[in-house]
């Protein structure tokens, strides 16, 4: 058998009035002295803590609020994006730095409490007013790596129930449905359902965009209300459901409101998106039409004087070489070159190696000197 550890009511202080004080000495005013001084001290020892816990809370609240941030941020994908990404993701690290000074502050503090004498006023205190069988598993914070693995398996398993749930439009049938896959009330399925809207703006589905993002906003009002609960989603959704059918109409305003807002975010993110593919396919043109020197003919073109664009608007050589003449040569040469690299002129080539020949000869003496013999 375990011995009982009485070490605990060594350092106890009970009543002052146990004390032996001088004659001299007005006991009860030294008494009070004594109570008021300890009080004080407990107070400001409470309030310490509460200061702990204030700092702790605050920056939990920064952090949560920064991956928010962060999660739109990798959901929209645009440059400027990517580029604030770093900068944030060093936020967050910071941030969680601090939040393990917090709670490391936190531990010493109630190690610190335990060691106090126990005295009248702590004796008196009430110290449990309920028992709470603790189940909650240790957390474990993940990192990027394991948060994406984790969405693409949950994506690639519940796909279908995921876009499925997405489809309803009742109430009823929403509570239904979550009722008989409760694994969809998860973060993931918030996730994939943001994503599943901004592809659908994209194609011009606007009607489904807006009844997914309907469904959307109810599984983001499910998954604060568990944070504001304190419990797991899968334990409160039939509450949502419960209130938003028999709420007043302020609360069904805050729900439109942040629904209208959400369809105005994914119709930013959609434009953002349709840019970026039409510059990329544009850039995948630009590339294809490049000539041999690696200068885009439209470019060129549009550099190109006007008497020298008409020429190739007409296809007419004659015409060129007259122009070619009456140009100051290094302004001609200049235009020539730039024509070559871009493949708007192919000099003559006659023979296999009469290409490089051309090539490194001057091209508007060329041109000159054919347009002066035409002359004679």
């Amino acid at each position: 058998m375990t011995t009982i550890d009485y070490s605990v009511w060594d350092h106890i202080e009970v009543s002052d009035d146990e004390d032996d004080t001088h004659p001299n000495i007005d006991t009860p005013s030294l008494f009070r002295w004594r109570h008021q001084a300890r009080v004080e001290r407990m107070e400001q020892f409470q309030k310490k803590r509460e200061e702990m816990e204030k700092g702790l809370t605050e920056s939990k609240r920064k952090t949560a609020e920064l991956q928010k941030k962060i999660r739109e941020l990798e959901i929209s994908g645009t440059d400027d994006a990517k580029a604030e990404l770093p900068k944030l993701q060093a936020e967050e690290q910071q941030l969680r730095k601090e939040e393990k000074k917090w709670e490391k502050k936190l531990d010493e503090h109630r190690r610190e409490e335990k060691k106090q004498p126990w005295n009248v006023d702590t004796l008196s205190r009430e110290g449990f007013s309920k028992s709470v069988l603790n189940v909650k598993p240790e957390h474990k914070e993940e990192t990027e790596e394991e948060k994406e693995q984790k969405h693409k398996t949950f994506v690639e398993k519940y796909e279908k129930q995921i876009k499925h749930f997405g489809m309803l439009r009742r109430w009823d049938d929403s509570q239904k449905y979550l009722s008989d896959n409760p694994h969809l009330v998860c973060e993931e399925t918030a996730n994939y359902l943001v994503i599943m809207c901004i592809d659908l703006e994209v194609e011009e589905k606007h009607a489904l965009m807006e009844q997914v993002a309907h469904q959307t906003i109810v599984m983001q009002f499910i998954l604060e209300l568990a944070k504001s609960l304190k419990v797991d989603p899968r334990g409160c959704f039939r509450q949502f459901f419960t209130k938003i059918k028999t709420a007043d109409q302020q609360y069904q305003d805050a729900f439109n409101d942040e629904l209208e807002a959400f369809k105005e975010r994914v119709r930013g993110r959609a434009k953002i998106r349709i840019e970026k593919a039409m510059k990329e396919f544009e850039e995948e043109e630009r590339q294809k039409r490049l000539g041999p020197g690696g200068l885009d003919p439209v470019e060129v073109y549009d550099t190109l004087p006007l008497e020298m664009q008409k020429c190739f608007d007409e296809k007419d050589i004659q015409l060129l070489q007259d122009v070619i003449s009456k140009m100051d040569p290094t302004e001609a040469k200049h235009h020539m070159q730039r024509c070559i690299d871009s493949g708007l002129w192919v000099p003559n080539s006659r023979t296999e190696g009469a290409e490089k020949a051309e090539e490194e000869e001057p091209v508007y003496e060329e041109a000159k000197k054919e347009a002066e013999e035409e002359k004679k």
